[in-house]
């Protein structure tokens, strides 16, 4: 093997690594967000519907430096991201709705991977942020609603599994909580396009970075909560495994 040839492979495992992922995810987020500031829509579509897949990348290969395997439904979620990212690139109204269901299924994914992992095990928390979000969503869909005219279910029907996400994300950590409420933020932004109000300097701008942080939250949120369980349960054995080798106390 020559000396190209290792530092060929060596670069290939950093690119591949969690480190090197992560690395990529971020420059490709601030290319992305950089094209849209600057009105460079070739680099801005180039870079979008690479930004999901990085973050799947990175997370498994974060979960599998740690010695355990990534949620499964985290890569699935943040896919799904990704087939929504793409249609709504495309600009008409079936595309649109496709996206749509494509970030409804990610969304499903993320509640049933959050309740899974105990999201719901403080039901007075629990409940008090799903009061929270769920008046948000009331309030929210009822100013929209007049505006939105034929996207008027679909929007109501997505936002109630976003509002979901939001609250069953908040069990897991302050990480996935942000996370979930960023990932709200960012669509109702884009429900405000779609309703036709007057939009905020650098809508698009927003649009986005709030949303590549919400999804950066929301996995590296779940990967620490995953790691500090495993924590948990190793020094649980180990207390258990000492205790037993003391042997019974004597008077």
């Amino acid at each position: 093997m020559t000396v190209r040839t290792t530092n060929r492979a060596g670069l290939g495992a950093r690119l591949r690594s969690a480190t090197g992922l992560l690395g990529g995810f971020a420059a490709t987020s601030v290319a992305h967000l950089g094209a849209i500031a600057s009105g460079a829509s070739v680099l801005r579509n180039a870079t979008k519907p690479a930004l999901m897949p990085l973050l799947a990348a990175q997370s498994v290969a974060a979960a599998r430096q740690a010695g355990q395997e990534a949620p499964k439904l985290l890569a699935p979620a943040l896919l799904l991201s990704a087939g929504g990212d793409v249609l709504l690139q495309l600009k008409n109204e079936p595309a649109f709705l496709a996206g749509m269901g494509s970030f409804a299924a990610a969304h499903v994914c993320y509640v049933t991977m959050f309740v899974k992992r105990g999201a719901l095990t403080d039901r007075r928390r629990a409940l008090m942020v799903a009061a929270a979000y769920a008046t948000a969503w009331v309030t929210l869909v009822g100013q929209l609603w007049p505006d939105l005219g034929d996207l008027r279910i679909p929007v109501a029907g997505y936002s109630l599994l976003l509002a979901s996400t939001a609250v069953t994300s908040a069990g897991l950590g302050w990480r996935t909580g942000l996370g979930g409420a960023l990932f709200l933020l960012s669509d109702t932004l884009i429900a405000t396009q779609l309703a036709k109000w007057r939009e905020l300097p650098g809508h698009q701008f927003w649009i986005m970075a709030t949303y590549v942080l919400a999804q950066y939250l929301l996995a590296d949120g779940t990967l620490r909560h995953q790691d500090r369980l495993h924590r948990e349960a190793g020094e649980a054995s180990e207390a258990s495994e000492g205790f037993g080798s003391a042997g019974p106390r004597t008077a």
